[in-house]
């Protein structure tokens, strides 16, 4: 570990934020109190975030999730365990008519596109979605918008107050884990706020997901499948697509979107076990013929897939529930492809067609334009979703006109958190041919006490820091097999490829010279940025900024180029930290 730590000290010249250096900072935050903060006038909203914070999953829970994983009752009667003790039963939850969707990509911008369009109908909506990527209430959604401080700081302490009371004095966990506290301050809001329906996003899995309490959703969606969460789901795509199928219900009408043949035998079985009619979503070329083609507020070809998804489940919540809005759709009946049923082909309606357009879901191919500056976000962080992101970057990059006639130099940040190998994902996004490639933990400030929303009491600065230097080694060691297979001379053009881009000269492929690992994702910022960015204007620099040599030959190189690209991308974490810094109206 000294070494390894050496190594680190090294790498980090942006780590020195205080006279006595960076070691005095790392030493500090080793052990990070979980004890939530006094509260103060007017900070009502961060004291409730920092109390949920003292809620937050450490390893040895996560361990312990990993040996009671084969026994699904010992979950789920857990949360029904709280759900009574908060003032509620597992019937009151079918009252508010749900649409539940797991996946391993592709879930949340799914839920967002249903959510908007069935909002775009008059109904009011509820929304429960994880990660948040500035501030937690972003995870429950009325009609779209996050909960306010106000409503989120009174469910809060009504929900925490209530399960302090109905504790049992022999037990000595009185409250629910982070993630299941909000599922059921979710629940408890929905129904305080009479809506007409809650679209639910399962956390991790499906089968063990404390969403799973849900009895009788209207509909049930899974979006595409993949690799991800290994150490609680399983290690093949098979065992994955099993815990996924873990959310069919009797009876409840369940889709998917086209899936390998293996997981979706899976699927097809876990559905007839329990009698559940599962279909299979046509593409989104066949609900376009004959009227004029879809328009999605979400970029890239992938989101086609969520939107087709998006469009069932709509669609039959509607026609579960009788909707007026029902009699203008005219569907073809289900038909037989390949192992599964075929869903209705019909044609989208004028208010199907405004909700796919007028989706917005931040941190998922979005673009930033600020002066020199295009950021693209997107929190892609597996194998699959990587190449899906790197198609959208380069395809995007196409579409960029060319500003002035200096250099265009693209810079990568990236993070990768939890149990996921990063190497293949940066070896995705290799040939991107970055000129830059820069690592960071997923805090936007080297001490984030003044934020509670940004606080994570699993992990150590120390064990985040060492891990970005993985990245960086792991992209070091890629960066010198293309350099020793002369992959980094010109490449030829490509379909959609961006061919017209001058690329800024490159350096020679050295650890040294082409990735820096910064402390924190303010101080990223602001060596990516020079100051060129007119939102973002951090304060002076702290000392030893450009210390390193990468960091004060790249400043020039940034400082003069015509235009600067920076896809963030790799944890959705990381994502919401670089947007709380550029979007400050998103921490109002």
């Amino acid at each position: 570990m000294s070494r390894a730590r050496s190594h680190l000290r090294a790498a980090l010249f942006l780590a020195a934020v205080s006279p006595r250096g960076a070691t005095t900072g790392i030493a500090a935050r080793r052990e990070l109190s979980a004890r939530p903060a006094p509260q103060k006038p007017g900070m009502e909203y961060q004291d409730a975030v920092r109390t949920l914070n003292t809620l937050q999953t450490n390893a040895s829970f996560l361990e312990q999730v990993k040996r009671q994983r084969g026994d699904p009752q010992t979950q789920l009667e857990a949360m029904e365990m709280y759900l009574a003790r908060s003032g509620l039963q597992v019937e009151d939850l079918d009252r508010l008519n749900i649409i539940h969707v797991t996946g391993t990509k592709g879930k949340g911008s799914t839920c967002a596109f249903t959510e908007r369009i069935l909002r775009s109908y008059g109904l009011k909506t509820g929304f429960f979605s994880s990660p948040h990527l500035v501030q937690v209430r972003e995870r429950i959604r009325i009609n779209g918008q996050p909960i306010s401080p106000e409503l989120f700081t009174k469910h809060f302490w009504r929900l925490y107050h209530r399960l302090e009371e109905t504790k049992d004095s022999n037990s000595c966990v009185s409250m629910p884990a982070y993630f299941r506290f909000l599922t059921l301050m979710a629940f408890h809001v929905f129904l305080q706020e009479k809506v007409d329906l809650a679209v639910v996003e399962v956390g991790i899995g499906g089968a063990y997901d404390c969403t799973n309490i849900v009895r009788k959703p209207v509909v049930c969606g899974v979006s595409s499948l993949g690799i991800d969460h290994t150490s609680l789901l399983g290690d093949t795509v098979e065992k994955i697509a099993w815990q996924k199928g873990g959310i069919f219900k009797h009876g409840v009408p369940a889709f998917t979107v086209p899936q390998p043949e293996g997981p979706l035998a899976v699927l097809r079985e876990r559905a007839e076990q329990i009698s559940c009619p599962l279909y299979l979503c046509p593409p989104l070329e066949a609900l376009e013929e004959g009227g004029p083609p879809l328009s999605l507020g979400l970029d890239g070809e992938h989101q086609r897939f969520n939107a087709a998804l998006a469009l069932q489940l709509a669609h039959c919540w509607l026609r579960q529930k009788d909707h007026q809005g029902i009699r203008e759709l005219k569907a073809s009946k289900p038909s037989l492809l390949r192992q599964l049923p075929l869903a209705p082909v019909f044609q989208p309606t004028p208010h199907m067609r405004h909700g796919l357009r007028d989706t917005e879901w931040p941190g998922r191919t979005q673009v930033l334009r600020r002066g020199p500056l295009t950021w693209y976000l997107d929190g892609a962080h597996t194998c699959s979703s990587v190449q899906a992101c790197v198609r959208w970057f380069r395809q995007a990059l196409h579409r960029e006109e060319r500003r002035g006639s200096g250099p265009e130099v693209l810079v990568l940040l990236f993070n990768s958190t939890g149990d996921r190998d990063p190497a293949p994902l940066l070896k995705l996004l290799q040939p991107c041919q970055f000129d830059y490639a820069v690592f960071c933990p997923n805090l936007t400030e080297v001490s984030s006490t003044d934020n509670a929303d940004q606080q994570n009491f699993t992990v150590t600065l120390d064990r985040v820091l060492l891990r970005c230097l993985e990245h960086q080694q792991h992209w070091s060691r890629l960066d010198e097999e293309q350099a020793s297979r002369d992959l980094w001379s010109a490449p030829s053009p490509e379909p959609g490829g961006p061919a017209s881009l001058l690329r800024a000269p490159h350096l020679p492929h050295t650890h040294s010279t082409s990735s820096l690992v910064f402390s924190c994702i303010s101080h990223a910022l602001q060596w990516i940025s020079q100051g060129r960015d007119p939102v973002f204007q951090p304060l002076s620099p702290p000392r030893g900024f450009l210390a390193h040599p990468v960091a004060g030959s790249g400043a020039s190189v940034l400082s003069e180029a015509a235009a600067i690209h920076v896809l963030v991308t790799g944890s959705l974490h990381l994502v919401g930290g670089v947007l709380k810094l550029l979007e400050p109206s998103l921490s109002q």
